[in-house]
């Protein structure tokens, strides 16, 4: 069953990846919250790495959307080309000087109580990738998707590192459809406002 948290700031949203519709109801709080910045560029920042099962949510995440050739979202962070600790703070750098005032969106993979593995969190604020394997980086995206792919606790890198790539690619999955049918909603929206424009023009010059 989706929840979302009582109004306040920061707004978050949680839902297991099993639900019926989750992938739509995940859209539709995408476009709830970010309908209003799709002037702005949005760019998905899908951390981690394929050298650990655990790790490997956001690059997948990465991979199914380019696949699925999204057209009003920028990915950063695939299989092919990863984003981790080692080139984070170059790929930010890279968002911040290609595109003008970026909204980004930053996906990874996280450990948390038994009762929560198989949840995608969808939260404001940004992701402090590495704090649950003692590792400083910098704090990414305006709003962040955290997907639980196992239990916290001793030795947590040994734990990515045995979490079962089912439940992975299935949350991976999950999160890939809702962004596909976001970037459809942007899609649409971006074609009526691009008519309206043209409508408006046409009136002007049949003014003049």
């Amino acid at each position: 069953m989706p929840f979302r948290l009582k109004p306040h700031k920061p707004y978050s949203f949680f839902i297991e990846h099993t639900e019926r519709s989750g992938s739509r109801l995940l859209a539709d709080q995408l476009h709830e919250q970010l309908v209003n910045e799709a002037h702005r560029p949005i760019v998905l920042v899908c951390i981690g790495s394929d050298r650990s099962t655990g790790d490997s949510l956001g690059p997948l995440v990465g991979t199914f959307l380019e696949e699925r050739r999204i057209r009003n979202l920028h990915v950063y962070g695939t299989l092919t080309k990863p984003v981790h600790a080692l080139n984070l703070v170059e790929t930010l750098h890279e968002i911040q000087t290609r595109f003008h005032q970026p909204l980004i969106i930053a996906i990874d993979a996280c450990l948390g109580r038994l009762s929560s593995v198989g949840y995608v969190f969808f939260s404001e604020g940004p992701l402090a990738p590495g704090a649950g394997v003692q590792k400083e980086l910098p704090a990414v995206g305006a709003y962040n998707i955290k997907a639980v792919v196992n239990v916290s606790g001793f030795m947590e890198m040994m734990i990515l590192q045995n979490t079962r790539l089912h439940l992975v690619y299935e949350l991976a999955r999950f999160i890939t459809e809702g962004f596909v049918d976001f970037d459809s909603r942007i899609g649409r929206l971006h074609h009526e406002e691009a008519a309206i424009t043209r409508l408006r023009q046409s009136r002007d010059e049949s003014k003049s």
